[in-house]
């Protein structure tokens, strides 16, 4: 048996591609498998940022409730795992292998699959997206949240048929897959509505393509500002819709004003769930002070300089850490530790950055989609006035910039997962994050 190492190797070498958006790959598969489109309630969650947050939101909250919920996201900071969790769980090694053992077979078409005939290639992703549906199926859930991965109407998670679908934002970022404007991106976003579904729309600024194509397929609307609304207090938020009237909802645990938006799509998804699900606004309270999600301006004031974690990797997101680092009071200087992949718009995230800094330090990045710290530099120099230096990787980036900061001074990580990760482990290395821990869910995906 391979071991999960083994597995994840292998799976980078099964399709030509890293990327390869289809799904009669996925549908031929779930096939052989035998698979049936979940009893239970599933909310889909798409955009080009905010997804993981309100996936977070909507977990914690139904947690709360006392309901066992999976929850499906990418990519992973740290361990694989992250990507499947059962209620707060990760996923073991052992499930996960279990898991890809079945879809090896059916993708290879042994005499076990239903309607078996000749192997199918499968994306490293895709992998990712069928264990998590197996292991979701398996363990007898109240509900599922699903993060699509890239666009929508082509993406892996898009294969299961959801109970509300939700898309927070459009920006630019893969244009090279979903298109080069944002009514492009708005119409792949909208692949994942249904018709009879809600379709939460969770942003004020969303392309008209969005609404319209939600509307050519059937979808019930759900607006921000339209069907439902937040306002804010002093302490508190309320939330409005259809069925809902909550006020004194606490402010989320996560930080940024975007955060608030990113909650009210969270409960009205929520919302329509209603009808299945008893939710009461406690619970919601509950799961809005619990919500965590590793750096989404994660600040960490334990250690000095403090430190701040960011996974911003698009000038849109950019633009928020840039609005949450001016709102958040500072003493001394920030200094950035940065590593931006290939394929991304350095120059637009620099730009909405440009006077937040008083010195970066741009780590190289690994990988096929990795980039150098002088490439870096060079993409990115026009739009920055503050000093500049560069770093072989984002260890080195951490350690330069850390013995540069004074105690009032803060460092902002951002960038990329694959920024963020390394420092983590660079910073728990020397004891200034505390070391990862995490429950473990361990009943494997049946045989049968």
């Amino acid at each position: 048996m391979r071991t999960l190492e083994e597995w994840l190797a292998h799976q980078e070498r099964v399709h030509p591609q890293s990327i390869d958006l289809e799904l009669a790959r996925l549908t031929r598969v779930l096939e052989r498998l035998d698979w049936a489109q979940p009893s239970v309630p599933v909310i889909t969650v798409a955009g080009t940022n905010g997804k993981g947050s309100v996936v977070a939101h909507s977990r914690a909250m139904l947690a709360a409730a006392g309901y066992r919920v999976g929850t499906f996201t990418s990519p992973h900071l740290r361990d694989y795992r992250e990507r499947i969790r059962v209620h707060e769980a990760y996923v073991s090694a052992d499930a996960l292998c279990r898991a890809f053992e079945r879809i090896e077979d059916a993708r290879n078409g042994t005499p076990a699959a239903v309607g078996a005939a000749g192997p199918i290639s499968l994306t490293f992703f895709e992998y990712n997206a069928l264990a998590a549906l197996l292991i979701f199926e398996d363990a007898k859930l109240d509900a599922w949240v699903l993060e699509v991965g890239m666009g929508g109407r082509l993406d892996a998670v898009n294969v299961v048929d959801p109970t509300v679908a939700v898309v927070v934002s459009i920006g630019l970022d893969h244009q090279e897959y979903l298109g080069s404007t944002l009514e492009a991106i708005a119409r792949e976003k909208a692949g994942i509505f249904r018709r009879g579904v809600p379709a939460v729309l969770g942003s004020l600024q969303l392309p008209a393509d969005l609404e319209s194509a939600a509307r050519a397929s059937g979808a019930v609307l759900k607006r921000l500002g339209r069907e439902y609304d937040f306002t804010r207090g002093e302490g508190c938020w309320r939330y409005r819709g259809p069925r809902w009237d909550i006020p004194d909802l606490p402010p989320p645990a996560l930080l940024g004003d975007t955060q608030f938006a990113n909650a009210a799509a969270a409960v009205a998804a929520l919302e329509e769930l209603a009808p299945r699900l008893d939710l009461p606004p406690e619970a919601l309270a509950r799961g809005l002070i619990s919500t965590h999600l590793a750096a989404r301006f994660q600040v960490i004031e334990s250690v000095r300089p403090t430190v701040i974690l960011d996974v911003a990797h698009n000038p849109a997101a950019a633009a928020v850490l840039a609005a949450n680092l001016r709102a958040l009071p500072r003493a001394g200087r920030t200094l950035a530790v940065c590593g931006i992949l290939a394929d991304k718009d350095a120059a637009g995230v620099a730009e909405q950055l440009a006077g937040c800094f008083d010195e970066w330090w741009l780590a190289s990045t690994e990988g096929a989609r990795g980039t150098r710290g002088t490439q870096l530099a060079e993409r990115i120099a026009p739009h920055v006035k503050a000093p500049l230096h560069i770093a072989r990787d984002v260890a080195a980036a951490c350690a330069a910039a850390w013995q540069a900061a004074a105690p009032a001074d803060r460092i902002v990580i951002f960038g990329s997962f694959h920024t963020v990760g390394p420092a983590m482990d660079w910073l728990e290395a020397r004891g200034l994050l505390p070391p990862q821990s995490f429950r473990e869910y361990t009943e494997p995906p049946s045989s049968s």
